[in-house]
């Protein structure tokens, strides 16, 4: 199912995985849902299929991403430990309201849902505003992060770094622990998308629930290549700059999204 285009798509999926801390799902669920309409998927199927798919292969993009981060030492542990199991609850929660949710309505709320964080994270400082909150606060928040993402196809990157960094944890390191988090939360949502897609009429050939295996494949192979590459630059860009091409690529993608429902 158009390789180049899976491959392209990984490639750049990937970079931004490891640059911004994002799982990819922003570039990969927009341009899944696309290829599946293209072979005559019905847009509601397509929308879920594209989700459930893009999490799966964020899953494997994060393990790249997040041994590039750690061998820079910016991964904080000590937060995972309290925010990957809350981050694991939410996204099973979160890919079972995917199943129930219509599809048009999903990928509305994915493009509204685009334009906040962009804007969020062009008019907020660098600087932080509070300290984190406790282990309860903090756990709160993942699993809320984990509800949305699996709804939203993505790794929890898009809310856990701009969360982070309010809270005063410096960008950079807010960018590795969101991609480390992001594994817990992609595995989670996976299973639950392959669930709640095990009996829903007119799957894609290659599927098992809602995840396609070919496409799966042929994100994963670029993608793993790439999101070392992404870690790297993370390391190397000022802290501002990283925070504004967030919000650009967010904005630009949302409002690609949002001429196509017209």
């Amino acid at each position: 199912m158009d390789l180049p285009v899976l491959l392209l798509s990984g490639a750049v999926a990937g970079t931004l995985a490891g640059l911004l801390g994002i799982g990819g799902g922003v570039i990969i669920v927009p341009i899944v849902t696309l290829l599946f309409e293209s072979h005559d998927v019905p847009h509601a199927l397509a929308i879920k299929m594209a989700l459930g798919t893009s999490l799966a292969t964020i899953a494997f993009t994060a393990v790249s991403s997040i041994l590039t981060h750690h061998r820079k030492g910016a991964v904080d542990w000590g937060l995972f430990r309290t925010m990957g199991p809350s981050v694991f609850v939410g996204s099973l929660v979160g890919a079972w309201l995917a199943d129930v949710i219509p599809g048009d309505a999903l990928y509305k709320a994915f493009i509204v849902f685009l334009f906040a964080i962009s804007v969020q994270m062009a008019m907020t400082r660098v600087s932080a505003h509070r300290s984190l909150p406790g282990k309860p606060g903090l756990a709160a928040a993942s699993t809320t992060v984990g509800v949305v993402s699996a709804l939203m196809g993505i790794g929890g990157g898009a809310m856990h770094v701009p969360f982070l960094s309010y809270c005063g944890v410096p960008v950079k390191r807010a960018i590795a622990t969101a991609a480390a988090v992001g594994l817990p939360l992609a595995v989670s949502a996976t299973i639950g998308y392959v669930i709640g897609g095990l009996d829903e009429p007119g799957i894609p050939p290659g599927s098992i629930g809602y995840v396609n295996l070919p496409v799966f494949g042929g994100v994963v192979a670029a993608s793993l290549l790439f999101a070392p590459l992404g870690a790297l630059l993370a390391h190397r860009l000022p802290d501002l700059l990283l925070r504004r091409l967030f919000a650009v690529f967010l904005f630009v993608l949302a409002s690609r999204m949002a001429f196509n429902l017209f």
